[in-house]
């Protein structure tokens, strides 16, 4: 029997296609990203590493949703809880970091921590998926309401912050469709 063969049997059909067309979207959005934005501008490092944690976390919901074992489901859930820290990073970047890189790198440093804490647990502890949800929907909850009174607040100098009040407000219906498992 070919050595592979156990991958392409797909246990989760609709929930491995859908995984990686999110990761071919975020891909080619990396690459629309890249061609449009200078390496030199300043949230460009912040920008691309997430787009990198976010393809990795695709590549590995995809393979866990193709092939579900204890090591590809830890994958899938560490990864995505990589994205959901990095993304309220990226929130910190661009809300507070540019003017203040100290602050930045003790919140980076923290939130490394964090995940470094987090996945010891589920590891070495106890594998509880309760507790996973909690802390992702806390964080992602954190996230929302960081951008949102970022938005507020710049309302009157920036008239176009709707769209990114409206951008936040949607992934974070999107994720709770996650959570709650459609």
């Amino acid at each position: 029997q070919w050595p592979f063969s156990r991958f392409l049997f797909f246990q989760e059909p609709a929930s491995a296609f859908a995984s990686f067309l999110n990761g071919l979207a975020s891909f080619v959005m990396l690459l629309r990203y890249k061609a449009a934005v200078p390496p030199a501008s300043p949230m460009y490092p912040t920008c691309v590493a997430f787009a990198w944690v976010s393809l990795n976390a695709w590549f590995w919901s995809t393979v866990f949703h193709t092939r579900d074992t204890a090591v590809t489901e830890k994958l899938d859930y560490f990864c995505a809880s990589a994205v959901v820290l990095h993304s309220v990073y990226l929130c910190c970047v661009r809300t507070l970091g540019l003017q203040r890189p100290a602050l930045i790198s003790i919140f980076r440093a923290f939130l490394l921590l964090f995940l470094a804490c987090h996945i010891s647990y589920l590891t070495l502890v106890r594998f509880d998926y309760g507790y996973n949800m909690a802390a992702n929907a806390s964080i992602g909850l954190l996230n929302l309401a960081w951008w949102l009174r970022w938005c507020l607040r710049n309302r009157p100098r920036l008239p176009h912050v709707w769209k990114c009040a409206a951008v936040v407000l949607l992934l974070q219906a999107l994720a709770l469709l996650e959570l709650l498992d459609f």
